[in-house]
């Protein structure tokens, strides 16, 4: 196959909030910018995100960074890298501003300032005030107005975009650095190197091994796939946040800022609950700890519906004119996907799969770390990333913010990178082009080999059974099992439509090798740790002085890495040292 050639200064593999702020960064400084995307920019998951964007801007009421330092910390039961979360939550307002000045339309208080609203685990006073308000927010459709006023200025610093293009692998020199990625173009089956002196992943997230989730169709850890094949470790996805909040039956999101609003969530007696398991934020406690209590009301009979399976999200006390103006797009959403007017009636929820805290290990440079070294020419911002600044469990709408600091940071490193490195590029290694056509072609020659659907479908109960909101030893390690026999299919799966042109068939099954990476490393790692920490909570781990809430903080405040290469773990320390300030000292996590 005669494979064509095209060479950048960056390549961006995925154009949402992460990859399009590292575009402008690297555009707006006369770098020579490819920016790969399976869909149109503005159609990135990112535009599905609907609550806001977290920053101490103060604007309603006193506010500051080692605030939302501190709380960022305790969300993430201590998991967290200090160093990046410093960095962060020091850095959200100066991104925010430049958002704004992008043409971000914020709502607007009565004095012109940013509306913001209160989100879970966003507290004054470290942890021991009142609910701040902090969220940024464009009514409930936050995500949606930044993935566009980021696209208008990639326009404006003319960022090249390939839309509808699939990245197949990462390529690695032989001295291990990294030269770009193979992609293929959806229309015409056509594939091409393109070869970089820098190359960044912002790809997203893998929402889609679970069975039930609010991530778009789209989310299939392409990035994640990519890496573990080329030999990246990927850290700590054991963690996966379960929001609250999705439309019970089918998995839409209601954003937290629902309940930033006033919404009360009720069970079938139409009490509210969240009262006798985080008596101080109620409500707006943090993912993980909402997620549990909703559960744990179901467990024990007090879900509502015919088969008692959801609970109730309650905003029929709330001024209709406040439903109208800053829950326009939730009220829709309901009326379309639950059959109820929220202004009449409660929304039936449930908590349903949607983010992931692990990803490639990066510092917050957003440069990709093995080891202790910098991989050379590599880069990761977003969902698909770990700095780590979300630790074990992330606070709502610390991931636009993630996405808007990590993307300009890791723009501004890929910048220094390019500017160091010689003109010519070493040529890419035509092992590393045969590793990924190889991939392609089996699909092309393979007979009498598994359904992609079935093998899919497989994979994403057995997650969503062995690997949920509570879980079990034994069923995570019967987990491991089924995984490592379902990959056993996925290797050898068959496709009937053997086409070049827009064979969707062809993309499913490429992306199912992803997903399946993604889905191992989250079994594996989760069996390993057998302690409870933020969103990952055991049966088996005890509720002790020692070791509080089942958080083993002697045995298990370590970062989990995990190795395509044989299924191998390894681990790394916390870096519990912050940049410029004293450490957040270990403490159990109340709400």
């Amino acid at each position: 196959m005669n494979i064509a050639k095209r060479n950048f200064d960056a390549v961006i593999v995925g154009a949402g909030g992460a990859g399009m702020r590292a575009a402008v960064q690297l555009a707006e400084a006369g770098m020579k910018t490819a920016v790969l995307s399976k869909v149109f920019p503005t159609r990135s998951h990112t535009v599905a995100a609907q609550g806001g964007v977290s920053a101490s801007l103060g604007n309603s009421e006193p506010d500051n960074w080692h605030w939302h330092m501190y709380d960022t910390v305790k969300g993430s039961d201590w998991l967290g890298d200090q160093d990046a979360i410093e960095f962060m939550c020091k850095k959200a307002v100066e991104v925010v501003v430049e958002l704004e000045h992008y043409g971000m339309p914020f709502d607007r208080l009565d004095n012109g300032k940013i509306y913001q609203r209160p989100f879970g685990g966003h507290l004054s006073h470290f942890g021991e005030g009142k609910p701040v308000r902090r969220a940024c927010a464009a009514a409930d459709r936050t995500g949606h107005a930044m993935l566009h006023a980021l696209y208008q200025r990639n326009v404006r610093a003319n960022t090249q975009f390939f839309v509808e293009w699939m990245a197949l692998d990462l390529l690695r020199g032989v001295d291990g650095r990294v030269l770009g990625v193979i992609a293929m173009e959806m229309e015409t089956g056509e594939i091409t190197v393109f070869q970089a002196k820098a190359t960044l992943f912002a790809s997203g997230g893998s929402g889609r091994i679970y069975y039930s989730s609010t991530n778009a169709f789209i989310n299939t850890g392409d990035g994640l796939g990519m890496a573990a094949r080329a030999g990246i470790p990927l850290e700590d996805m054991e963690f996966w946040q379960f929001h609250p909040t999705g439309v019970a039956g089918a998995g839409v999101l209601i954003t937290e800022g629902v309940r930033g609003e006033g919404g009360i969530l009720r069970n079938s007696s139409g009490e509210a609950f969240m009262e006798r398991y985080a008596p101080n934020a109620k409500d707006l406690a943090s993912r993980d700890v909402v997620s549990r209590a909703m559960v744990t009301e179901i467990n024990e009979g007090r879900g509502c519906g015919p088969n008692k399976d959801h609970v109730l999200l309650d905003i029929t006390h709330l001024d209709p004119k406040v439903i109208l103006s800053r829950l326009p797009g939730i009220r829709e959403i309901s009326i379309q996907f639950a059959g109820v007017d929220p202004i009449k009636a409660p929304i039936p929820v449930v908590p349903t799969c949607h983010y992931q805290m692990g990803g490639v290990p990066t510092n917050y440079h957003g440069e990709v770390v093995v080891g202790g070294q910098r991989v050379e020419g590599f880069y990761a911002a977003g969902e698909v990333a770990c700095a780590s600044v979300h630790g074990a469990n992330r606070l709502g709408t610390n991931s636009l913010l993630d996405l808007l600091v990590f993307g300009k940071s890791s723009g501004e490193s890929m910048i220094e990178f390019i500017k160091s490195e010689p003109s010519a590029l070493p040529d890419v290694p035509q092992s590393e082009i045969d590793r990924s056509l190889a991939r392609v072609n089996r699909l092309d020659t393979q007979t009498n080999g598994a359904n992609v659907d079935e093998a899919r479908l497989a994979m994403q109960r057995t997650m969503q059974a062995h690997a949920g909101v509570f879980r079990f030893k034994d069923l995570l390690s019967e987990g491991v099992s089924k995984i490592l026999e379902i990959e056993k299919q996925v290797v050898q799966t068959e496709i009937k439509d053997k086409s070049k042109v827009w064979n969707t068939a062809r993309i499913e099954a490429l992306e199912l090798e992803n997903l399946i990476e993604v889905a191992k490393a989250t079994m594996i790692s989760a069996d390993a740790r057998t302690e409870s920490r933020g969103a990952h909570v055991r049966d088996d781990a005890l509720d002790t002085p020692e070791t509080p809430n089942g958080r083993d903080d002697v045995n298990w405040l370590k970062h989990t890495l995990w190795y395509r290469d044989g299924n191998r773990l390894d681990y790394k320390a916390v870096n519990l040292k912050p940049l410029t300030v004293e450490t957040v000292a270990l403490k159990k996590r109340t709400y």
